[in-house]
């Protein structure tokens, strides 16, 4: 719908928007293997860090979630870009920018957005992957941490 709104047959990197959407299943398939392991990641769906240490989750179901929330953002970033590209280089030439509908718009400023947050996202779950594995204390207030700066990082 959106590369033929801006007059283009299709987006401007094909193979990267088709290694976009092949990249979701996969972090779909670990979060639904995580839950069979064991117990499953049982942290809450925002991984509250304290909830995600090694003291109360010692299976590797929690690395999956996280490596499940590493994988589907690298793919939303990259059809992010994608689309960022195509609204940009591959519109049709009478299409200018006050010209464009106000859809296209608004998908352009999400994707920008999302371009720009989700690293932050990637910055948190990192840390939260070194607090577990090397005894780093960024989330754990015993070493003067901060649990709730995960749960800004993660709504940023």
């Amino acid at each position: 719908l959106i590369p033929m709104m801006v007059g283009c047959g299709d987006m401007s990197h094909p193979r990267l928007n088709a290694f976009s959407y092949w990249v979701l299943p996969a972090a779909l398939f670990m979060v639904v293997v995580s839950a069979l392991v064991e117990g499953g990641a049982g942290s809450g769906w925002t991984l509250y860090p304290p909830l995600s240490t090694w003291i109360f989750h010692t299976t590797p179901a929690m690395d999956m979630v996280t490596l499940s929330l590493h994988v589907a953002g690298f793919g939303s970033m990259m059809s992010s870009l994608n689309f960022m590209c195509t609204v940009i280089s591959a519109r049709f030439f009478a299409l200018i920018a006050e010209r464009m509908p106000i859809f296209i718009w608004a998908m352009f400023v999400t994707s920008w957005l999302l371009l720009f947050s989700l690293p932050v996202l990637a910055g948190g779950l990192t840390m939260l992957l070194t607090d577990r594995h090397v005894n780093t204390s960024f989330f754990r207030p015993q070493g003067g941490g901060d649990p709730l700066l995960f749960q800004h990082l993660f709504w940023f």
